[in-house]
């Protein structure tokens, strides 16, 4: 096998052990997400707070590396953050089709009802926590 075919194979399993990661890691976010935002009064104020968007951008980067696993972490985080950020700033916006898309359960979980600054920071941990997660998963499986 020549050199390029063998790397073009290592680059063929690493995008299905990343797409099985996400399609592993994301009901859990999700689930925890949700679990978040229903049992928030048991938790600390700050991770009641501010679990959910962390989280949602959390989904949002494995969404991305799913969707994109040929492409660097760096390329995947760029742009899981630039999606989470315009939805972000999309909250700005106000029309009655998007308000009533928000209006719904699912509307408002994807999209956010209105804009905070805080969220923006939340959603930068959150793709920074998916960095981390995966790049100490996938250290872990080449120990």
């Amino acid at each position: 096998m020549h050199s390029t075919t063998a790397s073009h194979a290592a680059d063929r399993r690493s995008n299905r052990r990343l797409r099985l990661y996400a399609l592993i890691a994301i009901p859990l976010v999700i689930a925890l997400g949700l679990a978040s935002r229903k049992y928030g009064v048991y938790l600390p104020e700050l991770l009641a707070d501010y679990a959910g968007d962390t989280l949602w951008a959390w989904l949002v980067y494995l969404l991305v590396s799913l969707l994109c696993a040929s492409r660097t972490l760096r390329a995947r985080a760029s742009t899981a953050l630039t999606v989470a950020f315009l939805v972000e700033f999309s909250q700005l916006y106000h029309a009655p089709w998007i308000d009533a898309i928000r209006g719904t359960s699912l509307g408002g979980l994807a999209l956010g009802l209105g804009f905070l600054w805080t969220d923006l920071v939340c959603y930068t941990v959150g793709v920074g926590l998916g960095m981390v997660a995966e790049t100490m998963m996938f250290r872990a499986n080449h120990k």
